[in-house]
C-alpha cells in the first residue's frame, strides 16, 4: 500500500511548494507526487493527473491536499471516484481517508465536489461581472491594435494602390501580415 501524491495549480504565476510540502507532510514520498501546472480543474487533460491515476495500483491512497486540486466538476470527480474505485484505490484529502465505493465515501464525494463546482461557477460570474462594470465605465477596451490611426491609414492608402503585397506591408510597418490583414477588415468594415 503506497501513497500516491497529486498536486495541481490553475497559473503558471502560482506556485506548488505549499501543495508538494504538504503532501510530504501527508508520507507521499517526492518521487511519487504528480504535479500539473497552469491547467484549471475544468480541464480533464492533465498529464499529471493521467500519471497519478495510472501509478496507483489496489490498496494503494491517492492523496491531494484539496479536492479541488483535483477536480472542480461534480461530474469529473464522478469519473475519478469510479476509476478509483475499479481499481481498489482510496482517496486521500488531507488527512481524511476515503473509500470511493463506500456509498459513505460517494455521498462526501458528491457533497464536496458539488461544492468545488460551485466555488468555480460563483468565479466566473463574478469575473464575468467585474468585466460588464468595467466595459459598462469605459476601462476595457480590448487590445489595442498594434498600428495607430495615422499608420492604418497610411497603409489602407498603400494597399488601395495596389504597389503593394501583404507581404511587403507587414515589413514596411513591422507587423505580421495577419495585423495587416486585421487592419485592413477594420479599416474596410468600420
Amino acid at each position: 500500500m503506497e501513497k500516491i501524491g497529486y498536486a495541481r495549480c490553475s497559473t503558471y504565476s502560482q506556485d506548488l511548494t505549499a501543495q508538494r510540502q504538504a503532501l510530504s507532510e501527508l508520507g507521499v514520498q517526492d518521487d511519487r507526487i504528480y504535479t500539473d501546472h497552469g491547467l484549471t480543474g475544468t480541464n480533464r487533460e492533465r498529464p499529471g493527473l493521467e500519471q497519478a491515476l495510472a501509478a496507483v495500483r489496489k490498496g494503494d491512497t491517492l492523496v491531494v491536499t484539496k479536492l479541488d486540486r483535483l477536480a472542480r466538476s461534480v461530474p469529473d470527480v464522478r469519473a475519478i471516484s469510479d476509476q478509483l474505485e475499479a481499481k481498489g484505490v482510496k482517496l486521500a484529502l488531507a488527512a481524511a481517508i476515503y473509500d470511493p465505493s463506500d456509498p459513505m465515501g460517494k455521498m462526501f464525494f458528491n457533497i464536496v465536489a458539488t461544492f468545488a463546482e460551485f466555488e468555480a461557477d460563483l468565479l466566473r460570474m463574478r469575473t464575468r461581472e467585474g468585466m460588464a462594470i468595467a466595459k459598462a465605465k469605459g476601462k476595457m477596451r480590448g487590445k489595442k491594435p498594434k498600428l495607430t490611426e495615422k499608420q492604418q491609414r497610411e497603409l489602407l492608402k498603400m494597399h488601395e494602390t495596389g504597389d503593394h503585397s501583404i507581404s511587403d506591408l507587414a515589413e514596411i510597418f513591422s507587423v505580421s501580415r495577419a495585423t495587416i490583414y486585421r487592419t485592413l477588415q477594420r479599416t474596410q468594415n468600420p
